[in-house]
């Protein structure tokens, strides 16, 4: 028996390499289907519990995505939408995407103005995920699929929350209009990277369609690591974007992983992604005996389900805040409160209401970072 003995293993045309081997016999592979790799939750933008549509600002839409926007003259839509059939990313089985469209904005681009897709990932996340983050030749790779109605730079960022704050942007670049672009970008760990173990932020993805000119320098210096600083987070602007009415962004098959390579999206069912954004947001119906205790009516603990990041702040809402359906005659009951928040659940209480009685409702929980 011969044995062939290798340092590495490389494909004809790759610029890395897909297996490494060491010399104690051990070795490490760069594989397109391993599970978990994905640190981004719903990047296939599967989830949205709260709406399709919404002209708020905030994670309204697609679960753990949100729009920022400030000095704009008419409200922007954010929006669940389909991915067109036909297409790539459709091909490759995305079928959602995550939209903005700007509104008109007459008084143009001011310099406190500001449109931002973001989403954010916990500290914990990111400090056991196996990223050597602090040195300069361990990398993560974040990958997606874009398009633009205006075609023109706009700007990917990264911003690390503990310790001192360290903020890395890079160009996100379109020639053509309404052609949705892959992009791929390999980022590099720095000494002054810092993820707590615990469960609060700690690492945020941005996709800037615009920034005004007090948070924009053309000292900035894209692809490093520096520390924060809200007055130079991006070279300055172009405001075509901004300025064009009804302009459109689309974004789906969003993947951060841990090395310098993008491999293939980890496609999951929709329970899987649903049951990992239940960590952050969740909506649901439920159905409850209510009982009395000294002059108070309330509600055992209603779980959830699943372990929320936080004690979640709870609202119950049937036809109104508050309010329950007494499932008896169909009347509302209103005027209840949560009284304590856990991370499992909630309960309630009220001088409301007749104990004993089986009632109804539908509860938001929020314990989004």
């Amino acid at each position: 028996m011969s044995t062939l003995k290798v340092g590495a293993i490389r494909g004809v045309s790759a610029s890395s390499d897909a297996i490494t081997v060491a010399n104690d016999g051990t070795a490490t592979g760069n594989l397109t289907n391993r599970q978990g790799k994905n640190l981004v939750i719903n990047g296939e933008m599967a989830v949205a519990q709260q709406a399709t549509s919404s002209t708020s600002t905030g994670k309204k839409t697609v679960d753990r995505f949100g729009l920022s926007t400030a000095g704009v003259d008419e409200a922007m839509t954010q929006e669940q939408v389909d991915v067109s059939a036909g297409t790539t990313p459709y091909t490759l089985g995305f079928r959602k995407a995550f939209k903005v469209t700007n509104g008109n904005q007459t008084s143009g681009a001011g310099s406190s103005d500001r449109c931002i897709i973001s989403t954010s990932l916990e500290a914990h996340d990111m400090a056991l995920s196996g990223w050597n983050y602090t040195s300069p030749s361990s990398y993560i790779t974040l990958s997606f699929w874009a398009k633009s109605s205006v075609a023109q730079t706009f700007y990917v960022a990264f911003t690390t929350a503990d310790g001192t704050q360290q903020r890395y942007s890079t160009p996100m670049t379109f020639s053509s209009t309404n052609t949705w672009t892959k992009f791929t970008y390999k980022i590099p760990g720095a000494s002054g990277i810092q993820f707590d173990n615990n469960f609060d932020r700690g690492f945020q993805i941005f996709w800037t369609l615009f920034r005004g000119t007090d948070n924009t320098d053309n000292s900035f210096v894209i692809n490093q690591w520096a520390a924060y600083d809200s007055a130079k987070r991006y070279p300055d602007y172009t405001t075509t974007w901004f300025t064009t009415n009804d302009a459109t962004f689309e974004l789906t098959g969003v993947q951060l992983e841990v090395g310098d390579v993008a491999t293939d999206f980890e496609h999951q069912c929709y329970q899987y992604h649903l049951y990992r954004c239940y960590r952050y947001f969740v909506k649901a119906s439920f159905t409850t005996l209510l009982g009395s205790s000294s002059g108070q009516v309330g509600t055992p603990v209603i779980r959830y389900p699943v372990e929320m990041r936080g004690a979640a702040s709870t609202y119950i809402n049937y036809s109104g805040d508050n309010n329950f359906r007494n499932q008896n005659d169909g009347s509302t009951t209103t005027g209840f409160s949560t009284y304590n928040h856990h991370t499992y659940g909630f309960d309630t209480r009220s001088s409301n209401g007749s104990g004993n009685t089986i009632y109804s409702s539908t509860y938001f929980a929020d314990a989004e970072i």
